[in-house]
């Protein structure tokens, strides 16, 4: 350990202190009137009980510690040091047997006065400490109220104390027992009700959510109770964040409509999660995706032996590329097509993987209907069929594919078409390799998702367009809906499509609204504009179609899917189909949907429905 002028400093204080704790001791022994022979003996031995209790003080590495942070565990160390201090002081009187026996009573309230001398000082020290700098920042930090109070805000509490923004003015809790007390003298003023009366009372504008290990429903009420106050919410970071060391608790944010939107954490099944991934190999198709960029991240906990990625996006494929590059992750980076036979055949016999997980697909909706609808069969099909059979021929055990709840009762060509993808892997399982299907809808910060064009509108000033004030659509975040594809991979035997638990469905243009009163502003400041629904799109999502029923799963959040059954000629059909080089018309390709997909219904039905819902409207 270096030394340097501060621990001479400690050094010396703590060998004054046991001197004065020796002589005090003697001096109560004998009620404030100590004889002189007796003083005489106590500053003879003192000769070698300060050298043997400073060789335990820094064998027990008190001046490691700086004393402006003197905590709980410095505490502790000088207990230890003192005790073991005073063991061996009685040890060497036993053996030395001095001429005047040094009385008991000195040896069991020296060590106590030596703890309350030696502690008290580093505490006092430190609360001087945090004083002086309370009081420089006290006239320039901003009124904070937490929402929540327990050990999350006793940390924020601590750890806002020396922040120059901040200055926690008062907590609330709907727990009973926590009213009227307080955390590190931060009073709890009442129940989160209670938050608009009390922020105008104390003059605080900002208020935080530090309530990260509450269920989402909780703490969604707590950041609407601010907001209804016309409060700036902020919020702390999640409680896997704080565990997992990436962020501190200090990290205040603004809250956003994800953490609003958010759900309870998913329980996977780890054991069996780690029998399918652990030391084998699992390939991600269109890895560069918000999807399957976040099932690589998923399929890294469980330590593959390798993980391939692929994707036809230059761009794409590195960035991830990049995010991975500092973990020391086993893996291995693909530029290809799905739709390339003979690249996906090349991949399968030189890896062999195991688990193959094809989130590869064309999703935006009104860009893949009309002009589009050739490019959104080939690869949402064309692309499932060739990489499923390449899958087949070279013995993967899992294939699991990425559907849509878009797939049912589709009214786009996107929909119809992953419908058929659906049906491409219901038609393959006949072997060896088991084919699995996974629907849900849309998931909050994909590419496409309406948060970030909302997000976009308002910081431009709005005004946030809105297809239409009853379109309704079902969300969930990415890294749930990537936890649940996985858990049906491993709980798929073969042959199923398995509905994801999406909760209940938001209206767009409530979450529209919900996103402007979050940005601080006001509908009339940011007005909602109608466009009108686009091509192919439906006012509500549905999660299975009419003539399907649903089963329950061991899982809570997984229901599968009773389908129809395939026609047998499906996959040659499909086959001579997609094989043509030049590409097929819009109105071959939509006609073709609605053979193989009889639930399809035709952009010209849609088109008159959407006229239908506008005169409604």
């Amino acid at each position: 350990m270096s030394f340097n002028p501060r621990t001479l400093v400690a050094v010396l204080h703590d060998s004054l202190a046991a001197a004065a704790a020796w002589l005090l001791a003697y001096w109560l022994r004998f009620n404030l009137d100590l004889p002189q022979a007796f003083l005489h003996y106590a500053l003879v031995h003192l000769a070698w009980v300060v050298p043997l209790q400073a060789a335990a003080f820094w064998r027990f590495g008190l001046y490691r510690g700086i004393w402006r942070f003197a905590s709980l565990n410095d505490l502790k160390r000088i207990v230890l040091a003192v005790a073991v201090a005073t063991l061996l002081i009685t040890l060497v009187l036993v053996m030395t047997r001095p001429a005047a026996i040094v009385p008991r009573s000195v040896l069991v309230l020296d060590p106590l006065l030596l703890v309350v001398l030696m502690g008290g000082n580093r505490l006092a020290y430190r609360a001087w400490k945090e004083h002086r700098m309370s009081l420089a920042l006290l006239t320039n930090r901003q009124p904070l109220l937490v929402l929540g109070a327990g050990s999350a805000a006793e940390g924020l509490i601590r750890e806002l104390g020396k922040s120059r923004e901040w200055r926690v003015v008062g907590l609330l809790d709907d727990a009973a027992r926590k009213q009227g007390r307080d955390i590190h003298g931060v009073p709890v003023l009442g129940r989160l009700e209670d938050v608009g009366s009390i922020a105008r009372k104390l003059e605080a504008s900002h208020a935080v959510v530090a309530m990260p290990g509450a269920s989402h429903g909780d703490r969604r009420r707590a950041a609407e109770l601010c907001t209804a106050a016309g409060l700036t919410v902020l919020t702390v970071p999640a409680f896997e964040d704080l565990v997992s060391g990436r962020v501190a608790l200090s990290s205040l944010r603004k809250i956003e409509l994800d953490d609003l939107l958010g759900r309870d954490p998913v329980k996977l099944d780890e054991s069996g999660l780690s029998q399918l991934i652990r030391d084998r190999t699992v390939l991600v198709t269109g890895a560069g995706g918000s999807i399957g960029s976040e099932l690589a991240r998923q399929v890294l906990r469980f330590a593959p032996q390798k993980l391939l990625l692929l994707d036809h996006g230059e761009l794409a494929l590195y960035q991830i590329e990049q995010e991975f590059a500092g973990q020391g992750a086993p893996c291995e980076f693909i530029i290809g097509d799905v739709k390339d036979a003979a690249l996906m055949e090349a991949v399968m016999a030189a890896h062999r993987p195991a688990l193959v997980l094809h989130a590869a697909a064309y999703k935006h909706v009104p860009l893949m209907e009309n002009a589009n609808a050739w490019a959104a069969v080939k690869n949402n099909v064309l692309g499932t069929l060739v990489t499923a059979r390449a899958a087949q021929a070279h013995g993967v055990e899992k294939f699991v594919m990425v559907s849509t709840d878009k797939a049912v009762n589709p009214t786009n060509v996107m929909g119809a078409s992953k419908r058929v993808a659906e049906q491409v892997c219901q038609a393959l399982q006949d072997g060896a390799t088991r084919f699995v299907s996974v629907r849900f809808g849309n998931v909050l910060g994909s590419s496409g998702s309406v948060i970030p064009k909302f997000r976009a509108q308002i910081e431009a000033g709005g005004p946030v367009t809105v297809t239409h004030p009853e379109i309704t659509r079902y969300f969930m975040s990415i890294p749930e809906a990537c936890q649940l594809v996985l858990q049906a991979g491993l709980m798929g035997e073969g042959g199923e499509i398995f509905v994801l638990d999406m909760g209940e469905p938001v209206k767009i243009a409530d979450l529209a609204r919900q996103m402007i009163v979050l940005s601080g502003n006001t509908e009339e400041e940011i007005p909602i504009r109608y466009t009108g629904l686009r091509p192919g799109e439906k006012l509500y999502e549905e999660l299975l179609a009419d003539a399907e029923s649903t089963l329950p799963t061991p899982h809570p959040k997984l229901r599968i899917a009773r389908a129809r059954p395939v026609d047998a000629g499906l996959l040659d059909w499909l086959s001579a189909w997609l094989a043509v080089p030049e590409p097929r018309t819009e109105a071959d390709v939509k006609a073709t949907l609605r053979r193989w997909v009889p639930e399809y219904r035709a952009p010209e039905a849609g088109a008159a429905g959407l006229r239908e819902e506008r005169s409604q409207a």
